[in-house]
């Protein structure tokens, strides 16, 4: 097997990999619309891509260091997102409840 092959193989999976994240952060960002994303999902894949970008870093593979942070930066901002919009939904609707009404509980 050529040395090279390796190396060219994680690159162009890291370029896919990381690329499929950018329809859905510029969908998020545009939309401000972020319900049908998990919340639980992304946190789950920020954590995953910092443990993949730690193993990159200590084996010294580059395409492994580089597409990990890459994704890692995307899982964020759409977690961020998330939890943004998620935060302006509940403020939205406690400042809709009228006054005097009982929280059903």
């Amino acid at each position: 097997m050529p040395d090279w092959l390796p190396t060219f193989l994680a690159t162009i999976a890291g370029i896919l990999s990381t690329s499929s994240f950018v329809p859905q952060v510029v969908k998020a960002w545009r939309e401000r619309d972020t319900r049908a994303i998990s919340k639980h999902m992304y946190m789950v894949t920020v954590t995953a891509f910092v443990l993949w970008s730690a193993y990159g870093f200590l084996i010294g593979s580059w395409p492994m260091m580089i597409f990990n942070v890459l994704s890692l930066i995307l899982s964020a901002t759409i977690l961020v997102f998330k939890l943004r919009n998620d935060r302006r939904k509940s403020h939205g609707a406690r400042s809709h409840r009228e006054p005097g009404l009982a929280r059903p509980g």
